[in-house]
């Protein structure tokens, strides 16, 4: 079905839907956007519009802008958007503070809070390193790889990776080698020398980039899927699946949190600028 949604579809629905609902519309990447969203959200004075991937988020709110519609504001993930200085010209499209909405949740106590539930204290205590820390400095080996394949546009497929590949369980160190060929294989890139991902690789780590805008939400929940199962606990495999984890994320990310970050302020901008419309609830 998802192939079936696209920008005009969506707009065309928040027209139509303006007939019965007089307030604001947010437009979200997906369903686990929304989920996180809901909870600090006016759901009387503002509805949700999924709109399947932020390509479609971000078409969308250009035609509605091109019909003058009023009340509609769209979030999407920055991704690579801050690295590249390639910022939303539109004042209704609002980015992520870090690379995704995971990795606000990640930055967050959320994962403290994770940690002190899900983690070994004794372990925790033997690893004697900052647990957040790690995880970011070992994600930034898939991150400067899925910006290689961003910014040369070589499509590169990271979805069903398996990590075992190339990350070493008991250290969680990144095999960069292993790494590029298991996302080459698995995008089925054969033609692709990985001496040049390589050395694309090696020219983007000189520019220093912040790792909160390189690094993917859902790799750190990967390796710390991985590291709950050894490094930082003994957990089964099966019971710190990643997709778990994202859940018990979402739940433990509080109204406080989201209180703390850009993007709650620049919301509370554009219903500054946007009156008579509402976003927030009003005990946000």
């Amino acid at each position: 079905m998802r192939e079936f949604i696209t920008p005009d579809r969506i707009a065309n629905q928040v027209r139509m839907r303006r007939s019965s609902h007089k307030g604001s519309f947010l437009i979200v990447e997906g369903r686990s956007d929304k989920l996180v969203y809901e909870r600090f959200i006016d759901r009387t004075n503002c509805e949700f519009s999924i709109a399947s991937g932020k390509e479609n988020a971000v078409s969308a709110i250009r035609i509605l802008e091109q019909d003058n519609f009023a009340g509609v504001l769209a979030i999407v993930d920055a991704d690579f958007c801050r690295l590249e200085g390639s910022l939303p010209s539109s004042s209704n499209l609002l980015l992520t503070d870090e690379h995704d909405l995971e990795m606000m949740l990640i930055k967050s106590l959320a994962l403290d809070k994770l940690l002190s539930e899900r983690g070994s204290e004794y372990k925790i205590n033997k690893f004697g390193q900052d647990i957040r820390l790690t995880l970011l400095e070992r994600g930034t080996r898939i991150g400067y790889l899925r910006w290689v394949s961003w910014k040369a546009n070589i499509s590169l497929k990271f979805e069903g990776l398996s990590f075992s590949k190339f990350i070493d369980k008991s250290t969680l160190v990144i095999d960069t080698g292993q790494l590029i060929k298991t996302v080459k294989d698995n995008s089925r890139k054969s033609g692709l020398k990985e001496q040049d991902i390589q050395k694309s690789i090696e020219t983007l780590e000189k520019t220093a980039p912040d790792s909160w805008q390189l690094c993917c939400g859902h790799d750190i929940i990967c390796i710390l899927s991985i590291g709950l199962s050894k490094v930082w606990g003994s957990w089964n495999t099966n019971e710190v699946k990643p997709d778990t984890l994202e859940r018990e994320l979402r739940l433990a990310y509080e109204d406080s949190y989201f209180h703390s970050t850009q993007l709650y302020q620049l919301i509370q901008q554009w219903e500054i600028n946007n009156k008579p419309y509402q976003v927030l609830s009003p005990g946000n």
